[in-house]
């Protein structure tokens, strides 16, 4: 749960997000000079790095007193006009509504401020490569509220499309089948109990005189999360993150709301999601504490290594009752024997890694195996490497008419 992706160019102040295709198309990031930096940080890939680097590179250099000044906070200037009227209009025609609608300029012409933002999700509902939880029998998840293990600690993009398309079409023949097969019958007495436990919590909101201001509430846990478990992060913000998510944990159990009304009631809602999204925070920045270590979107500056010896496993974050101020968390080691591509350095800065013993001997492993089926195509050494299985009707070969087609 701790491995969250932070998009590059979010327009300030309303953070919606600028597509990299801005960048891809050879846009440029700037600071409050109009100076070009990401070649001084990334001499290779430049604007075109990562989105977890280039959003550290970003703010690395406003911390550096670069950033352009506004009542928003610092940013920075994306620079699309070089690209042209012409081009923009063509490919980037919805970066330009955006920029009229939200911002009231024409990055034909201006230079639109951005920054780093919260935008992902890496982690989720653990599920089998089924889509259905380990733990929950008939309980199915996909997309970005599943850990899939599509991604590791860092998505890259356009891989939400896979995570949407590609996951949900396998998940969703196993959902097909196991609804199939199975036959539920759940009593009425079981319905209400819950139905009951639910309206309680609401009656109990409901008429609660004095208490928290739940919108007080939520803007603090915002602003925790952005300022001690943000981008870079060190021990000591995230024990503060966590002491203070702890505190408005409690505090969410005297909520008073001012609207009394059961139905299209916004601020009724919000009272029963923010303990919910403070629980998912503290899952957040209680995982970030105890990784000590960074890796892909998760980057702690007291722990800059990436250590696979000891940290090549995922985090496992349990809720055992409605009580509970903290999570409990577990970890899953990752087989690299069973993996057809073993942990590798990324290509970034130096070669911080501390790897694992297996790895060695599972790249040894691949290089014999891939030698010894010279003829085998990619399907077949697929299967050589790491097996495993589909939807029946989805097993047959998939190939783009000219990529080897027939």
């Amino acid at each position: 749960m701790e491995a969250v992706q932070f998009h590059p160019t979010a327009i300030v102040p309303v953070g919606i997000l600028t597509t990299e295709g801005c960048r891809g198309d050879g846009g440029l990031l700037l600071d409050k000079d109009e100076y070009r930096f990401m070649p001084d940080y990334e001499p290779g890939k430049k604007e075109l790095a990562s989105r977890d680097v280039v959003s550290r590179r970003m703010t690395e250099h406003m911390r550096k007193g670069k950033g352009v000044p506004s009542r928003y906070g610092d940013h920075l200037w994306l620079d699309i006009r070089l690209l042209g009227k012409e081009h923009i209009e063509k490919n980037l025609r919805e970066v330009k509504e955006i920029c009229e609608y939200f911002l009231g300029i024409d990055p034909v012409k201006d230079l639109i401020p951005v920054r780093p933002t919260q935008h992902y999700s890496m982690g989720g509902i653990r599920t089998k490569p089924t889509g259905e939880s380990p733990s929950l029998k008939g309980l199915f998840s996909a997309g970005e509220s599943a850990c899939w293990d599509m991604h590791g600690f860092n998505r890259l993009g356009g891989n939400s499309v896979a995570e949407t398309v590609v996951s949900g079409m396998i998940v969703g023949e196993y959902v097909s089948d196991y609804c199939e097969a199975n036959y539920f019958s759940i009593k009425t007495s079981t319905i209400e109990k819950f139905l009951k436990r639910e309206e309680d919590k609401i009656t109990k909101i409901l008429e609660n005189n004095e208490g928290e201001n739940v919108f007080e509430l939520k803007k603090k846990m915002q602003e925790t999360m952005m300022n001690r478990v943000g981008i870079f992060r060190n021990g000591d913000d995230l024990e503060k993150a966590v002491d203070t998510l702890r505190d408005l944990l409690k505090r969410t159990k005297n909520i008073a709301i001012k609207n009394r009304v059961r139905t299209s009631n916004p601020e009724l809602v919000e009272a029963i999601r923010v303990p919910k999204m403070i629980k998912i925070a503290l899952c957040v920045a209680y995982g970030a504490l105890l990784r000590t270590e960074s890796r892909g979107a998760h980057s702690r500056e007291d722990h800059p290594e990436r250590n696979d010896r000891d940290w090549l496993k995922r985090t496992l974050a349990t809720w055992k009752d409605e009580d509970s101020e903290l999570p409990e968390v577990d970890y899953e080691d990752l087989d690299i024997l069973s993996m057809e591509m073993p942990p590798g350095s990324r290509g970034y800065g130096t070669d911080n890694i501390v790897h694992h013993s297996d790895t060695k001997r599972r790249v040894q492993e691949i290089e014999e195996i891939t030698k010894v089926n010279p003829g085998a195509d990619r399907f077949e050494i697929q299967e050589l490497l790491m097996p495993y299985d589909l939807p029946e009707k989805l097993q047959g070969k998939n190939e783009r008419i000219g990529r080897g087609f027939k």
